[in-house]
């Protein structure tokens, strides 16, 4: 009979080891659940989608473990399986975190275990986000109507973008067509309302755009996805020869830093405060605003610099109310413009000005420059 109390002092043990002391797939800490087929440690999350798999998977503390399933997680282990099942993962291929969507989550654990796409073996026909090029029928956003309507896209790596048609109908030239350098990719299922919503950002003389998107098939999104994450990775390996892998695959596509309402007056701080959707995007030291969260096109941006180059933000006290429902007040200055923002709660304001320092620490690099001038001869 096992005994239950020397099998949890070694489970116990085996969590201590490298590897194991993170979920074997989305890297939270701590797990608490092992599959038995696989010999993976896993967090409650993760362990759902390898119960849906038929994979036994168990409680380490909760649960009675026999012997020989103690011996085979001895045996095995997070560090092991990843030589096996992530051993040929493309350096374009997004491995999601512990606070990334379940759609991503889900995908990458059937992708490793249940389709064995990373086994290193010549796969025919080739995986579909690996040849360059992709099509097929997503449902996306009308720009006016919040309808969503099923438009034929387009992804090819030859020409370097990403177009669609109104009406999948190719003989007619595409309604939009989108240049790969300047679009991102980021899965947005509660604004979108949707749990497989993909939201696709671009820049379109000047300004940025958004296509709201999605596909009925978790894995036909995850596709898009990805796909589009490896024709960006073949621009960055053209545009930066001498960059390595692991540094272009950081600048494939990124989340935005922080998103939401925020209300905000005009130049002259005499305006009437108005309520728009805002959006920090880091990685081009950007924050957008919208009329609102699912429009297509913004309504104004601001470059963050740093501190040296005469930026800052505080927080800002309205003693006089100029139309302004929300009284938690941030500052931002910029050298051409002193912004003033308003949320709704004090725990809002302190998320806001700790994302504008996050920016506004980070050193400008050569392309900054570029961007701020961009931005500010739009003014």
């Amino acid at each position: 009979m096992a005994d239950n109390e020397r099998n949890r002092k070694i489970l116990v043990g085996l969590l201590k080891q490298p590897g194991n002391d993170r979920c074997a797939d989305c890297g939270a800490p701590e797990p608490d659940w092992a599959s038995c087929k696989l010999g993976v440690f896993v967090c409650l999350h993760c362990s759902g989608t390898h119960r849906s798999l038929t994979n036994r998977v168990k409680s380490l503390w909760l649960d009675f473990w026999e012997d020989d399933l103690v011996e085979s997680l001895k045996s095995q282990g997070n560090a092991k399986a990843q030589t096996v099942y992530e051993k040929a993962v493309p350096p374009f291929y997004y491995k999601p975190q512990q606070n990334d969507c379940k759609v991503l989550k889900e995908q990458w654990i059937r992708a490793k275990y249940e389709r064995q796409e990373f086994s290193g073996e010549t796969k025919h026909p080739p995986l579909p986000y690996t040849t360059g090029f992709y099509e097929g029928m997503l449902w996306k956003k009308g720009k006016e109507k919040r309808q969503f309507l099923q438009r034929k896209f387009v992804l090819s790596e030859k020409e370097l973008n990403l177009v669609y048609y109104n009406k999948g109908d190719e003989s007619k030239d595409p309604k939009v067509v989108i240049a790969i350098k300047d679009l991102n990719a980021t899965f947005q299922p509660e604004k979108i309302g949707h749990p497989h919503g993909l939201q696709i950002t671009y820049q379109d003389e000047n300004h940025t755009r958004n296509l709201y998107v999605y596909h009925e098939s978790a894995e036909e999104i995850v596709t898009w996805y990805n796909a589009i994450r490896a024709v960006r990775f073949a621009y960055l390996k053209m545009m930066f020869p001498t960059g390595s892998d692991q540094q272009l695959a950081s600048k494939i596509t990124g989340n935005y830093l922080k998103e939401g309402y925020m209300e905000k007056t005009g130049p002259l701080q005499t305006e009437l405060f108005k309520k728009r959707w805002f959006v920090l995007d880091s990685q081009n030291r950007k924050l957008l605003y919208f009329k609102s969260q699912l429009n297509a096109e913004e309504l104004g941006v601001v470059f963050i610099g740093t501190e040296s180059d005469g930026y800052f933000v505080t927080e800002d006290v309205q003693k006089t109310p100029r139309g302004n429902k929300w009284k938690c007040g941030i500052m931002l200055q910029t050298p051409g413009r002193q912004f003033v923002f308003m949320c709704k709660q004090e725990s809002e304001q302190k998320e806001w000005l700790e994302a504008f320092r996050q920016v506004l620490s980070r050193p400008m690099a050569p392309q900054d420059y570029i961007a701020e001038s961009r931005v500010t001869n739009r003014r």
